[in-house]
């Protein structure tokens, strides 16, 4: 029972992510402009740019979350994204000037759950998760072999619906697949 809702989640999940078509969800995209100061950026040793500041600057002027997930310098412009599970933030920040331009794409529920179940973008804790939940699954079915290894009325005919579960998706393979 402990694994109940991971194997419901990555059940439920599965299907969502194979009949997308059936489970779309809407992306919402909102584009922002402003300017930050530009001590900030204008500096020539690209080295000592703040970014920190900046990143901070846009998590409370325009309520980006999720991690920095790449920050960029060039000699014209700063480009920084921030990405999670179901969320977007690219940001490019003009040198000169401190302008900027800033794209949030969101993908609401089916997107975050079903970056959740891929591991997009969710960080080693939820990698963990996904890995322990791995491990509950083998459990489950390993525990279920053994037990039926117990039961001598059922040992032989639970073997052979294993079996038969198995040459069925070894079928289903070489027929969908191949």
């Amino acid at each position: 029972m402990v694994s109940f809702a991971i194997v419901l989640f990555f059940a439920v999940t599965g299907l969502t992510l194979n009949h997308a078509d059936k489970f779309a969800y809407q992306q919402h995209t909102t584009q922002v402009k402003g300017k930050l100061d530009t001590g900030w950026v204008r500096i020539k040793d690209t080295a000592r740019i703040n970014k920190l500041a900046i990143v901070e600057y846009l998590r409370n002027t325009q309520h980006v979350k999720s991690p920095v997930s790449e920050f960029r310098i060039d000699d014209s412009q700063c480009s920084i994204s921030f990405k999670g599970p179901g969320y977007a933030a690219d940001a490019f920040i003009n040198r000169e000037t401190g302008a900027y331009d800033l794209t949030i794409v969101t993908s609401g529920f089916i997107g975050l759950i079903n970056d959740l179940h891929k591991g997009r973008d969710t960080g080693t804790g939820w990698l963990w998760v996904i890995d322990i939940s791995a491990v509950f699954m083998i459990m489950v079915s390993l525990t279920g072999i053994i037990l039926l290894l117990f039961i001598k009325k059922k040992r032989l005919s639970g073997l052979l619906v294993g079996l038969v579960g198995v040459g069925l998706f070894l079928v289903l393979y070489f027929l969908c697949i191949k």
